[in-house]
C-alpha cells in the first residue's frame, strides 16, 4: 500500500509550487483531484502531456467555473470531503472567489487548507508577481551563484525555488498539518511562500551572517568555489567533471591519482589556490570525461560526470535505481518520464496510462463526493462545469 494512501487532496493549481506538492503528495498514495478552468467557447483544450508536472500522473482532473455560482458551490462541497485543499491564487484572491480557508472550513473544520505564493500572504511584497529567478533573487541564492560570462548572477538550470522552496516545502507542511490532525482533531492554514522556502535553502549562509558578520559570495566559501578542489572541469573532449573532494582523505586520493600529490599539504593554503586550479585544468584537460570517471569515481575523491539531460536518461545508475517508468497516452502512444520518487524501496512501477486530451473525471468526482446525477447535468448545463 502507498505510504499516504486513503488521504484526498483538492488542487485548484495548475502550475508553480503547488502543483509540484500535488504530483508529489499522489507519488506517496494521496488520491489528487486537480481543478482546472472551464475552456472558453471555441477554445481547444490540450493537456500538456509531456510536462514534467502536467501530465497528470495518480491525478483526476475535473474543469470548474469558479466564477460563476454553481462552480463555487460545487467546490465548497467537495472541500467538504477532502483532506486538503491547495492553492495558488494572489493573496486575497481564493476568499474573492468564495473558496478561501475560512469559507471552506465552515464545510470542513478539519480542512488542511495550504495556500501558496511567491511572497507569502502578508508583508509588502505580498502582491508581487513573479517567477523562480525572482524568488531565487530575495532569498539570497542568486547573490551567492556563480556568475556567467558577462559577470551577472547566472541562471540556475532547474526552477530551485518552485520545486524545492515551495513545492517540496508545501508538502512537508501538508504531512506535518495531516499528523497534528491525527492527534488532535485540527485542521490547519498553511501560508507557505517560495521565498521563505528559498531561504531555508539558503540557511549555511543566512545563519553565519547573523552570527558573524561574514557574507558568503562567489568564490568566497567552499561551497561557492574559494578552492580549487571544488568546482567544475573541462575535459579533452569538451564534457566536464563536478569535482567536490572536501575531506582531506579525499583531496589526497584525488592529487595522487591526478599525479599531482605536490598539493597534497596546500588543501587551504589560500596562496596556493590560483596555482592549484590551473594545475587541475591542465590535468583534465588531457583526457576524456568518461576516462576521467573510469580512473576517478570509484576511488574515494568526489568526482562526478556532469550529465546532459539525454545522458540523464540512459545513466545505468539512474536506470537501476528505477528512475523511470512508461507511459501510454491514447493519442501519442508510449513514451518515458519520471518514476515516482518512493520511500520503501518500492521501484518497479506498472505502466501509467495518461488521459487523451481534453478528458476529464468530472462525473466519477462528483459522484463520489455525493452529487446527484441530475445536480451534476444542471452544473454542466449552466456552464459551471464540464
Amino acid at each position: 500500500m502507498a505510504l499516504l494512501d486513503g488521504f484526498t487532496v483538492l488542487d485548484l493549481a495548475s502550475v508553480g509550487p503547488a502543483a509540484r506538492a500535488s504530483r508529489i503528495l499522489a507519488d506517496y498514495g494521496m488520491r489528487v483531484i486537480k481543478v482546472a478552468p472551464v475552456a472558453a467557447k471555441g477554445a481547444k483544450q490540450v493537456d500538456p502531456v509531456f510536462h514534467a508536472y502536467g501530465a497528470g500522473r495518480g491525478t483526476e482532473k475535473i474543469r470548474v467555473d469558479l466564477k460563476s455560482d454553481g462552480g463555487r458551490e460545487s467546490i465548497r462541497r467537495l472541500a467538504s470531503k477532502v483532506d486538503v485543499v491547495i492553492e495558488s491564487y494572489r493573496p486575497g484572491v481564493a476568499e474573492r472567489l468564495g473558496v478561501g480557508y475560512e469559507q471552506v472550513k465552515i464545510h470542513n473544520p478539519g480542512i488542511v487548507y495550504c495556500s501558496t505564493s511567491g511572497y507569502g500572504q502578508d508583508g509588502p511584497y505580498a502582491q508581487w508577481v513573479g517567477h523562480d529567478i525572482n524568488y531565487l533573487a530575495v532569498g539570497g541564492f542568486l547573490a551567492c551563484s556563480g556568475r556567467d560570462g558577462d559577470g551577472l548572477p547566472a541562471i540556475p538550470g532547474a526552477t530551485v525555488a518552485d520545486s524545492a522552496g515551495g513545492g517540496m516545502h508545501a508538502a512537508i507542511a501538508i504531512v506535518s498539518a495531516l499528523l497534528h490532525r491525527a492527534r488532535t482533531g485540527e485542521g490547519a492554514y498553511l501560508d507557505v511562500s517560495i521565498t521563505d522556502g528559498v531561504l531555508n535553502l539558503m540557511s549555511l549562509y543566512i545563519d553565519q551572517y547573523l552570527a558573524t558578520g561574514e557574507e558568503t559570495k562567489p568564490k568566497s566559501a567552499v561551497l561557492t568555489g574559494k578552492y580549487a578542489w571544488y568546482g567544475v572541469y573541462a575535459a579533452a573532449d569538451g564534457k566536464h567533471l563536478a569535482v567536490g573532494a572536501i575531506e582531506n582523505h579525499f583531496f589526497r586520493n584525488l592529487c595522487r591519482l591526478l599525479d599531482l600529490e605536490q598539493f597534497s599539504d596546500s588543501q587551504y593554503d589560500s596562496a596556493r589556490q590560483d596555482e592549484m586550479r590551473r594545475a587541475f585544468e591542465e590535468r583534465f584537460r588531457s583526457r576524456k570525461r568518461d576516462e576521467w570517471v573510469a580512473l576517478l569515481a570509484g576511488n574515494d575523491t568526489c568526482m562526478a560526470p556532469v550529465l546532459d539531460i539525454a545522458e540523464v536518461t540512459v545513466d545505468q545508475h539512474l536506470r537501476t535505481r528505477g528512475a523511470f517508468m512508461r507511459a501510454h497516452h491514447p493519442e501519442r502512444g508510449d513514451f518515458e518520464q519520471l518514476s515516482p520518487v518512493l520511500a520503501g524501496g518500492v521501484r518497479a512501477q506498472p505502466l501509467h496510462e495518461v488521459r487523451a486530451s481534453g478528458a476529464t473525471d468530472t462525473d466519477a468526482v462528483f459522484q463520489a463526493a455525493g452529487f446527484s446525477a441530475d445536480e451534476i447535468a444542471s452544473l454542466r448545463a449552466a456552464g459551471s462545469v464540464e
